[in-house]
């Protein structure tokens, strides 16, 4: 006769599977167009010059150049001002 019930057996043993978010591509490197520079949940980067941003706040290379991390001051809604990071590629034409 089995001790525990087999329900509870199961429970702690799925796994979810990783994300893989985070920064791909750091500040000078270059990239071609559509290359993923950031994968992210929601605007920790903001997009810059020539970075499109996908539906699931994925920014990506709109062109190829050199990418650009700056650091920018932005107003928030309740006043209070916040330091972002703008992410850029500068055209290498």
């Amino acid at each position: 006769m089995a001790k525990s019930k087999s329900k509870s057996a199961t429970r702690g043993s799925r796994k979810a599977r990783p994300k893989y978010l985070g920064v791909k591509v750091g500040d000078g490197q270059i990239v071609k167009k559509a290359y993923i520079l950031v994968r992210q949940r929601g605007t920790k980067y903001l997009p810059g010059k020539n970075v499109g941003r996908g539906k699931d706040n994925t920014l990506y290379a709109l062109c190829e150049g050199k990418v650009k991390f700056k650091k920018i001051k932005k107003l928030c809604f309740d006043g209070k001002k916040r330091v972002k990071t703008k992410i850029e590629v500068i055209s290498s034409q």
